[in-house]
């Protein structure tokens, strides 16, 4: 299904009585291809999102930010994301469905726009979560939604501590049923290290003898703001991808499969063309 027929299904502030199963229940997604650039998309793009931010703080109030809304309020990002010219392909996503039960889902954090569009791809066929960092939940613009949401919260100061945290919170998620989506970098970043990718959703995934999902994305097309991360430059000449790789079961101490993962992600990144978003 392409963005056109997507369009005719979902308007911006939809609130479904069952999710809209548009794109998880196809593989791919690809944008309309002949979609244009506005002028000033920029300004475009940030009143539009603030738009959506503003009527999701509003449910979050009146406790309305359910499962379902939350998957409305990610499309229309995609929705708006896409007016703006920039256009998004997602593949791999019968990965998610193709078996039964939770998964650890873990992938490299470019930018906040794939925090906003995830639940897109995940959350009508996979119950999921998300690890955050403190200041996330803290932040005023984004906090209330993503804390409505149930996320796992971790801060930066005690790394022995968030690694119980999430072992103990993942635990227990994956045990009623939800997967986990784990960002191991230190912080967002438009170039992939790999060396600070660490195996944290590995030992979870170890733990609690389910699959890990690889998940490689490009989203710099909404950059990193200097003073405020969340409100950097939107480069419309730049393309958003997502894959979701095959599931992966954890073996012994799982550093065939923690470099799997960075495997994916790098490969990916060169097929893509971005390959200067490698740390080498």
């Amino acid at each position: 299904m392409n963005s056109t027929e997507f369009l005719k299904y979902t308007d911006l502030f939809d609130n479904f009585s069952d999710y809209p199963l548009y794109l998880p229940l196809n593989d791919t997604y690809e944008s309309d291809p002949s979609i244009n650039k506005p002028f000033l998309s920029s300004l475009l793009f940030y009143y539009k999102l603030l738009r959506v931010v503003k009527f999701s703080n509003w449910e979050t109030k009146q406790k309305l930010y359910n499962r379902y809304n939350w998957v409305a309020s990610s499309l229309a990002i995609l929705r708006l994301t896409e007016s703006v010219g920039i256009k998004v392909s997602v593949k791999g996503m019968k990965n998610i469905s193709s078996f039964e039960g939770p998964a650890v889902i873990i992938g490299n954090h470019m930018s906040t726009l794939e925090t906003l569009l995830l639940p897109s791809f995940i959350q009508p066929v996979k119950k999921v979560i998300y690890v955050i960092k403190k200041e996330l939940a803290d932040f005023p613009l984004f906090g209330p939604v993503a804390t409505a949401r149930y996320p796992i919260v971790v801060g930066r100061e005690n790394p022995r501590e968030d690694l119980k945290i999430v072992m103990d919170k993942g635990s227990e998620y994956l045990q009623k049923g939800y997967c986990i989506i784990i960002f191991p970098q230190k912080t967002r970043s438009a170039i992939f290290d790999k060396s600070s990718f660490n195996s944290l959703g590995i030992k979870l995934a170890k733990k609690n003898n389910v699959p890990v999902i690889p998940l490689a994305l490009v989203t710099d097309a909404w950059g990193n703001g200097k003073l405020i991360k969340e409100f950097g430059k939107i480069d419309t000449n730049k393309k958003v991808y997502f894959e979701f790789g095959e599931p992966l079961t954890v073996e012994g101490n799982g550093s065939e499969q923690h470099q799997k993962v960075i495997d994916f992600i790098e490969n990916n990144f060169k097929k893509w063309g971005r390959n200067d978003l490698i740390k080498h």
